[in-house]
């Protein structure tokens, strides 16, 4: 007999009729052996109506009062669930998220669960009971005892932390579509199914704008190991399995406030290569990788920043051995990338760096928290280490350093966010030894292309939710980036992409680079007006917003070790004549910023390249 958690959506849910099938559907699964829990969220569109009525009674209603309003919503469907399952025979008892036990931070709207009381829980499934939960809510673990909601993606969140919390076999989470899609079918009708995906594709994918879970939960499956399925209420088709790694055996205490860094990681193995003032238009890295791609040269990092004029900047880094091949390709292919119109002056030139290693912190914590990203960087700015290059994802923030101050960077960070190794591990030696692999201390691992029995791309993504700062002209020393980005932690600003020219311009005697990132599109201009305000201050030039933007992404954790993966990307984008604004990369996703308007035809291009089209068209119910 397995104990099963499952979580029912607004959809779902959305008529006594439907409420009436979900009770069929959990009566059948008890009938099977099985013991239940019952996550439902509110029916339909109830919680947008609530929010209707508040905003009639107030433009900028007390946050309090929303979560004591919003909560009614949940409540009004587990009780009728429990009634239709008492209609059918099935014992069974509705409870809030309090009654169930979820404690959160006393922060309404927005807050995280810190651990679940279980005992009552417990009690009634032992009686043989179908426990039917309110989703998306909690109680403040103060004395006030205050309701709380958990914010987007509530629902999903308080179905994992329960499973997570009483050690479930599996979680189901019924939605509107048959389970994870390639992309979003009401973008490509033609989106295929996927049997399974792993936790770390998951979160990159539900960080990017799939709908179907939400990152907090995928981040909980993945921190305690919970077996995740995601499945249509609609049907009985078998859904797609969300896999993670077995638990680390994580306290489930300060469940969601854990941790958020699980590991430090090096490689000193690499080498960059940059272009700079590549032309400013459609085409030129299809160009350039794909030439690269077929000199069997495997990348890791790529990025493409931006510069005011005509002109960008393209650097990757590639392991050392295959340094000069690299090198070889992009001085070659440099003439062929300069402006017809002005051949001499915008010749593209190629830059070589040696004696550089990578350090990376990893952690499904990341996710919603600025200041993981910040404490980095100033972490590293307190050690001296300069940063020259950044890449983010959800799960990984990497930053490229001098070689000689990898040792120093690895130590700093491991003790900032107290990553220990074994006590037989090598201590600040780590560096030096690629060979030994410590626990949550090691060398990030490269897969050979034999070791990928899975496509290369599980899924496209599309966020029209973004918008781009670019600072002028800011100074090259240790310290800038803690300072940029604390700045926005304070504030509660989450940053995405993060670029870093790698044109370097003197001017009054200090070397300066432009730096460009992404942050929500709501955000975009409440952080233009903090960083102009202290611009002048700390000797930064011009903020510049644009709000026009989209970003595209693929991700596949077998990208890995399978040269041509962003080639294929890049032409696709280039056949459209769509022109890439900017590029990022980790292991498992690459990202290109395009105009904002191009946007869904760039999934779309990108989706048809990579052969990830089905025969069948989904259709996700209105």
């Amino acid at each position: 007999m397995a104990l099963i958690v499952q979580k029912y959506g607004g959809t779902s849910v959305g008529s006594v009729e439907r409420i009436q099938a979900v009770a069929q559907r959990v009566y059948k699964t008890v009938k099977a052996g099985n013991s239940l829990v019952v996550v439902v969220s509110a029916m339909g569109k109830t919680t947008d109506g609530l929010v209707k009525l508040a905003n009639e009674i107030s433009p900028n209603p007390n946050r309090r009062e929303m979560d004591m309003l919003l909560s009614t919503g949940e409540q009004v469907t587990i009780a009728l669930l429990s009634m239709a399952l008492q209609e059918l025979g099935q014992p069974a008892i509705s409870m809030t998220g309090a009654q169930v036990g979820i404690v959160t931070e006393a922060e309404h709207s927005r807050a995280r669960i810190l651990h679940i009381e279980t005992s009552r829980l417990t009690r009634h499934i032992k009686a043989g009971k179908v426990v039917v939960v309110a989703g998306f809510q909690g109680i403040s673990s103060t004395g006030e005892m205050e309701i709380t909601t958990l914010g987007r993606g509530g629902s999903d969140t308080s179905a994992v932390a329960l499973a997570a919390a009483l050690q479930a076999n599996f979680c189901e989470i019924y939605t509107d579509v048959p389970g994870i899609l390639t992309t979003d079918p009401r973008l490509v009708p033609e989106a295929q199914l996927m049997d399974a995906i792993t936790c770390n594709e998951m979160l990159e994918l539900a960080s990017l704008g799939a709908k179907v879970l939400h990152p907090r939960a995928v981040e909980i499956a993945r921190n305690y190991g919970v077996p995740l399925v995601v499945r249509s209420s609609w049907t009985d088709d078998p859904g797609t399995w969300v896999t993670s790694a077995k638990s680390q055996g994580r306290s489930l205490i300060n469940l969601e406030i854990a941790r958020p860094v699980d590991a430090v990681e090096f490689d000193t193995d690499q080498a960059k290569v940059a272009l700079l003032r590549v032309p400013d238009k459609p085409g030129v890295a299809a160009r350039l990788f794909g030439e690269i791609a077929r000199q069997k040269v495997d990348v890791d990092l790529i990025i493409q920043s931006i510069h005011e004029g005509n002109s960008n900047d393209i650097a990757f880094t590639v392991m050392t051995p295959i340094l000069k091949r690299a090198e070889a390709v992009a001085a070659a292919i440099a003439p062929a990338l300069r402006s017809p119109s002005n051949p001499k002056s915008d010749e593209a030139e190629v830059m070589i760096e040696n004696n550089i290693a990578k350090v990376s912190i990893a952690g499904a914590g990341m996710i919603g928290r600025p200041g993981v990203a910040a404490k980095m960087f100033a972490t590293l700015a307190e050690a001296g280490v300069n940063i020259q290059m950044i890449s983010t994802s959800e799960v990984k923030v990497s930053c490229v350093v001098d070689a000689a101050e990898c040792d120093r960077a690895v130590t700093a960070l491991s003790k900032a966010f107290e990553i220990e190794a074994e006590e037989n591990g090598a201590g600040t030696g780590g560096c030096k030894d690629t060979e030994r692999v410590f626990d949550n201390f090691y060398v990030s691992p490269r897969l050979p292309i034999s070791a990928s029995p899975t496509p290369p791309v599980r899924g496209v993504a599309l966020d029209l939710n973004q918008a781009r700062l670019a600072i002028r002209q800011l100074p090259d020393r240790p310290g800038m980036a803690a300072k940029l980005f604390g700045l926005l932690a304070q504030h509660n600003i989450s940053v995405d992409m993060i670029i870093q020219s790698q044109r370097c311009r003197v001017i009054d005697g200090i070397p300066r680079r432009d730096i460009a990132f992404t942050v929500s599109r709501m955000d975009g201009e409440n952080a233009k007006q903090l960083l102009t305000q202290v611009a002048a201050e700390l000797g930064w030039g011009e903020v510049v917003l644009d709000s026009a933007i989209a970003k595209v992404s693929i991700v596949g954790t077998a990208m890995v070790g399978q040269p041509g993966v962003a080639a294929k990307m890049f032409e696709a984008l280039a056949q459209q004549q769509i022109n890439i604004q900017m590029i990022a990369t980790s292991e498992i996703k690459i990202s290109c910023v395009v105009a904002q308007d191009q946007g869904v035809k760039a999934l779309q291009a990108i989706h048809s390249a990579f052969g990830l089209a089905g025969t069948e068209k989904f259709v996700v119910p209105a």
